[in-house]
């Protein structure tokens, strides 16, 4: 098929969202391709790679890795992405929080996430529209936070931005607990701003983690704060918001499992960097992880 060739002019720039500009770009890329292949010698087409001893790119972790970060939506499957261990990309939930966070690094996050098949990427409710968009018809779901980092805004307010969060598409919404509150003993209000935030989302069809910032918290506290979202109907308890003075612990995910019981899913964050990390929290109790360093702990574990 031949294509007119395009003009762009800056003051009526092409709309890239557009059907016909993306069948376009995907007719000139196919011609392209075929070109190039065409033109490859039977020696060049069986080159192995000298890294992985692997002839495909989507066979070497490093190589799929770097096609991702280019712009690669999805990545065909093969023996080399096979390797990628589904039952620990499944636990994490791969995070950027950074506020400084551009429109591109959450793109690449979430390429990332397609590809690896994490269990969600968790970003800020600024974001949630572009990430449901780019993870449309994937099985990764998109997360975002409520009353983050620091839990003292009004219960109001964390159920608004539960709502509107769930109205774009969220599917898990992670709020910081009002830890003054707990830390003064105003026990009733702790569970009643859980209550309204769990309320918002599971109307929505979105499932609540309650941040307890734990190293801001004596174990008490911690078992006090695992009974109160327990109560409040809430579906995990998680660690940390990642902007605390520390982040994880073996023991703090030990005895919030203890209290959370069978039923409630704890979630380990702040601080999780090695697939030991990892290990070492799903030993103790958690069933999800958040993490920045994802693919590095999944690129340890196919290791």
């Amino acid at each position: 098929m031949r294509v007119a060739p395009l003009c762009y002019h800056e003051a009526s720039a092409p709309n890239l969202d557009a059907p016909e500009f993306q069948y376009i770009v995907a007719c000139i890329s196919d011609e392209i391709l075929a070109r190039i292949e065409a033109g490859r010698s039977t020696a060049e087409r069986g080159c192995v790679c000298a890294q992985c001893g692997e002839r495909k790119a989507e066979a070497c972790v490093s190589k799929t890795r770097r096609i991702v970060a280019a712009g690669a939506g999805r990545v065909s499957g093969c023996p080399g992405v096979a390797h990628i261990d589904p039952s620990i990309a499944s636990l994490i939930d791969h995070t950027l929080l950074r506020p400084e966070a551009t429109r591109d690094d959450i793109v690449t996050l979430c390429r990332e996430a397609r590809c690896y098949g994490f269990a969600t990427v968790c970003v800020n409710p600024y974001w949630v529209p572009l990430a449901v968009s780019e993870l449309a018809g994937s099985s990764v779901n998109v997360c975002t936070v409520a009353g983050f980092p620091l839990g003292a805004g009004s219960t109001a307010i964390k159920r608004a931005e539960a709502e509107a969060a769930v109205r774009v598409g969220a599917r898990e919404i992670d709020m910081v607990m009002n830890v003054g509150a707990l830390r003064s003993g105003e026990y009733d209000a702790v569970k009643l701003d859980i209550q309204g935030v769990v309320e918002a989302s599971h109307k929505g069809g979105a499932m609540v983690k309650v941040i307890l910032e734990t190293a801001l918290l004596d174990d008490n506290q911690k078992a006090i704060a695992c009974a109160l979202a327990r109560i409040a109907g809430a579906d995990f308890v998680k660690t940390s918001t990642g902007f605390g003075p520390a982040g994880a612990t073996v023991h703090d995910v030990a005895l919030m499992r203890k209290v959370a019981g069978p039923e409630m899913g704890v979630k380990a964050a702040g601080g999780v960097r090695t697939l030991d990390d990892l290990k070492r929290m799903v030993e103790a109790g958690a069933t999800r992880i958040g993490a920045s360093a994802s693919v590095k702990i999944v690129e340890a574990a196919a290791a």
